[in-house]
């Protein structure tokens, strides 16, 4: 998928108007059927299933829809397995650029990934009481990056409660292993499947507390797709399978250097220590030239979430990188305005740029993660922040650092929030 891009300057891009707030539309049963006509060819070449459980609890729905989030594949199983069912989907408003209308109509409901909307509520609510349509939401936002669990907002449940209708829960298998983030869209040929079963009904909502009803919405997004690809000795012999790997594998394990891993191929290598790794047809990594340090990606990457709350701990965290930059303030195009450098450390993000005309900073309690892709829209990696009035898309020109900057930012929430915690306490 691609992006309308204009290139305009930073001036001209901050006097337009933000983006109009508009409820949800019921969905078009035509619109859908189109789609998932056209969808449904991803799904024929991964000989597609789906195992329902106690989905006659559910009831007739309307439902409030979770799922998981690994690919593109997500959305042609959300239409295949919804089919004759009307549902709002929860997507991010950069889905509606150039296409606002088209969208719309599908059932899109618009908001900003990782910044607070006091509205979605009410959307979600109005999509499910007026349009009495399922409303179907991503709550990790983010496409996991290392095939497991990406962070989800904390007392879900109590939206749950809120809404006051069935959660219907649909998880994908193989979809991250079909097409995971870090391999620039190159597909693999994986079976994928998925499960859809009823995780409470109103009833059971009513009657459960809201830290129970997140430790069950918990379990159900604890995933580790590269140990259930081992587990289901599900093979994986294209000879890509490892290009881009450097972009969640940054960090050496041997000589500790940063943003000198290479994925090509089947081998992870660094350039600066010559330590070199080959992924193998389970996705398992094996040392060619070292003893391996770790052979289970999530693993490395687990250890550099530690290597980062550790430098965080020391006050040595930053991050200084050189982008160009893109503003989204409507739905008419993403808005090239120039180039910048954006900063990153325990205190927060500060973003400069277009001529010193733009600065913006944000705090580390601003947001549970923050918003970062590989190849996004075919154009590059990014690091957005920003506000319901504005997003700025940061695609750095060096260095691997869209992974090291999510896991930072969640770690820095962590904190923030702790102390704000302990603030309470105190006063």
């Amino acid at each position: 998928m691609k992006i309308k891009t204009k290139y305009i300057s930073y001036d001209e891009a901050m006097s337009l108007p933000s983006w109009e707030h508009k409820l949800p539309k019921k969905p078009s049963k035509l619109l859908a059927g189109i789609a998932r006509i056209g969808l449904g060819g991803e799904l024929k070449k991964v000989d597609f299933s789906c195992e329902k459980i106690d989905m006659d609890r559910a009831g007739d729905g309307p439902w409030m829809i979770l799922m998981n989030h690994c690919s593109f594949t997500d959305l042609a199983i959300a239409f295949e397995v919804l089919k004759g069912r009307p549902f709002n989907i929860v997507c991010t408003s950069d889905a509606l650029v150039g296409k606002e209308w088209l969208m719309r109509s599908l059932g899109c409901i618009p908001t900003r990934k990782f910044v607070s909307d006091l509205t979605l509520i009410s959307d979600m609510q109005y999509a499910l009481n007026t349009n009495k349509s399922s409303v179907l939401m991503y709550p990790e936002a983010g496409y996991s990056l290392d095939g497991t669990a990406t962070r989800i907002p904390r007392r879900l449940g109590v939206l749950l409660k809120k809404l006051k209708h069935p959660v219907v829960m649909i998880t994908t298998f193989g979809a991250f292993a079909r097409d995971p983030l870090y391999n620039n869209l190159q597909k693999r040929d994986v079976k994928v499947t998925c499960q859809m079963k009823c995780l409470f009904t109103p009833e059971e909502l009513a009657n459960t507390k809201v830290r129970e009803i997140d430790a069950i919405v918990d379990r159900e997004f604890t995933l580790d797709y590269f140990k259930w690809q081992l587990d289901n000795r599900v093979e994986i012999d294209e000879p890509f399978r490892a290009d881009g790997l450097n972009r969640i594998l940054y960090k050496c394990p041997h000589c500790m250097t940063e943003g000198e891993t290479e994925g090509k191929g089947i081998t992870l290598t660094c350039k600066k220590c010559g330590a070199a790794y080959e992924m193998d047809v389970f996705g398992r990594l094996n040392g060619i030239n070292v003893e391996p340090k770790f052979t289970h990606i999530p693993d490395w990457f687990a250890w550099e979430r530690q290597q980062i709350k550790d430098e965080i701990a020391a006050g040595t965290y930053f991050l200084d990188v050189p982008c160009d930059i893109a503003v989204l303030k409507d739905s008419k195009a993403l808005y090239m305005v120039g180039t910048g450098k954006l900063h990153h450390d325990n205190n927060g993000f500060v973003l400069d740029g277009c001529d010193g005309r733009l600065h913006y900073e944000q705090s580390p309690n601003a947001s549970y993660s923050v918003n970062s892709d590989y190849y996004w829209y075919e154009i590059g990696d990014i690091v957005s922040i920003g506000t319901n009035d504005c997003l700025f898309f940061c695609f750095p020109k060096e260095g691997d650092i869209v992974a090291k900057t999510r896991l930072a930012s969640e770690e820095l929430y962590k904190l923030s929030k702790g102390k704000t915690s302990s603030e309470k306490d105190e006063a």
